[in-house]
C-alpha cells in the first residue's frame, strides 16, 4: 500500500517511476523549483493549506485570488481572495471564531517564507460570490484554462 499523506512507500514509488523516465537534457535549471509565477505559487499554497484543514468538508467550488503580491525586498505583502459559492461555505472556512482561517493563513505563510525565502505578510478575506464557479468570464479571470 502507498500513502502521500503518511509518506508510506512513497519512495519506493518514485523509484520505480524513475526507472521508467526517458534520459533526456534538463528543460530548467536545477535551482528552479517551477515554472509558474510567485503569484500562482502562494495561490496554490493556499488552495493546499484549505484542501488540508477543510479535509471532507470542503467546498468543491472554493479558488483562490492574489489581490495583491508587492516585493519590497526584506519583506512580501501577499492579499488573497478565497472564494466561496454559499454563506455556509464561508462559515466553514473561518471556523469558530476565526481559528480555521488563522491556521490556514499560517501555516500557507511558513510554506511561502520558505519558497520565497524571505518574511511574507499574508492576508485573507473570504467573500461569497454566487456563480463564480458557473460564469466562463469569473473563471478565466481567475486564470482557469478552459479549453
Amino acid at each position: 500500500p502507498i500513502s502521500a499523506k503518511h509518506g508510506t512507500n512513497v519512495p519506493e514509488l518514485e523509484a520505480e517511476v524513475a526507472k521508467h523516465l526517458p534520459a533526456g537534457m534538463h528543460h530548467y535549471p536545477a535551482d528552479q523549483i517551477t515554472d509558474r509565477s510567485q503569484r500562482f505559487l502562494a495561490a496554490e499554497l493556499v488552495r493546499e493549506k484549505i484542501m488540508r484543514q477543510l479535509g471532507d468538508e470542503l467546498p468543491y467550488q472554493v479558488t483562490v485570488e492574489i489581490e495583491e503580491f508587492r516585493d519590497e525586498g526584506r519583506v512580501v505583502h501577499i492579499s488573497a481572495l478565497i472564494l466561496v459559492e454559499r454563506d455556509g461555505q464561508k462559515k466553514i472556512l473561518i471556523g469558530d471564531k476565526g481559528e480555521r482561517i488563522k491556521n490556514i493563513g499560517r501555516e500557507a505563510r511558513l510554506d511561502m517564507e520558505r519558497a520565497l525565502d524571505t518574511k511574507v505578510m499574508l492576508n485573507l478575506w473570504v467573500k461569497v460570490k454566487r456563480g463564480w464557479s458557473d460564469d466562463e468570464r469569473a473563471l478565466k479571470s481567475l486564470g482557469y484554462d478552459l479549453e
